[in-house]
This record gives structure tokens, sequence and C-alpha cells, in this order.
């Protein structure tokens, strides 16, 4: 099982690094599978810890992807880290192992520390389909621009019939990186 949440590492100066990435369920831990170069990857390997971040605010996971990434953070209880104010709940991670990888090393990490803040109050279509957005656009050096367009076109339905303000704002925002990405390799190709 992977869950869809958002990371926060800490490099050894402090500064916090913001990022949607899903976390594999392994036993009674995690897998952190951060791709190379990344600065999640960075500090996992300079601190050892993570905080998993579980949020159903999708303007998070949208703005990350966009260059948004200052979001209100407060320390962790139990480890060196930070936990996301947009938080429902968070569970304070430490890394216990790595497979190395070219593209994909492993963290295995344990859980530390569990907290819940808020209540969950139930799924959004609109969510749902963010989150699958931000996921697409996550890869959109790696996909074939038609197969994006036509898993676009399916998830604008539950947004255009469930979203609420901030599920619309996150749509926006990764819609306007999609068509920024989609430009720019139009330009690349007319150069050619």
């Amino acid at each position: 099982m992977i869950r869809e949440t958002i990371v926060t590492t800490q490099g050894r100066d402090g500064r916090v690094h913001i990022a949607p990435i899903g976390l594999i369920e392994e036993g009674d831990g995690f897998v952190i599978a951060p791709f190379r170069p990344s600065a999640t990857l960075d500090n996992l390997r300079e601190t050892a810890h993570a905080v998993a971040n579980y949020t159903d605010d999708v303007l998070v996971f949208a703005g990350c992807l966009t260059g948004r990434r200052d979001w209100p953070t407060r320390p962790a209880t139990e480890i060196p880290g930070a936990v996301l104010e947009q938080a429902l709940a968070h569970a304070e991670l430490e890394v216990v192992s790595v497979a190395e990888d070219a593209v994909r090393p492993r963290f295995r990490c344990r859980v530390v520390r569990e907290e819940s803040h808020r209540p969950f109050r139930g799924f959004n279509r609109a969510q749902a389909a963010v989150i699958e957005a931000a996921i697409l656009t996550s890869r959109l050096h790696l996909l074939p621009f038609d197969k994006i367009e036509r898993e676009i076109a399916y998830l604008q339905i539950a947004v255009d019939k469930t979203a609420g303000p901030r599920e619309r704002q996150a749509w926006d925002w990764l819609m306007e990186r999609i068509t920024a990405h989609r430009a720019d390799g139009a330009s690349k190709g007319a150069g050619a």
C-alpha cells in the first residue's frame, strides 16, 4: 500500500524541505523512496529522520509541485523534524536502513511517534482528482503528453462536480504547470 503524504525533512542546517511523497507501507513502518537528485534524499542521508504529514489540504500537494513550498510548520515532538500545520495527523520517522539504488534509494523507517490533530471529515472526489493530477505533474518529464491530457480530461469531471475553493485553486496551479510544460516542449520542438 502506498499512502500519499507530505513528507517534511530537515538538513543539518535545520532548513525544512516539504515534498509530496507516496510512502510505501512495509510491516509496522514505511519506506521512503525519493528520486535522485532531491532535497528529500539529501536530508534523509544527513539527518536520518522525516515526518509523514497526513493532510486533506490539496493546496499543499499542488503548491509543492508548482514552486510554492513555504507552508507553516512547527517542531516535531520526538525527532529533529517539522510537522506541517495543515496536518490532520502525523508520524515521526527514523531511518533504520537504506537499500541503495541508482534511481530511487529506499529508506526503511520506523515510526517513533504518531499524533492526531484534527478529525478527518470525509473524502471529496475533487481532492482525489487533484492528488492524481499532482502525481501526473510530478511525472511530466516521464509520460507522453497525450496520456497526461487524457487523464486530466477525466479528472476534470470530478473537479467540476465536487471541488471547493481550495481544490479549484490547487487544480488551477497544476493546470498552469502542465500548460507551461507543454508550451516549453512545443518551443523546444519548434527549434529542432
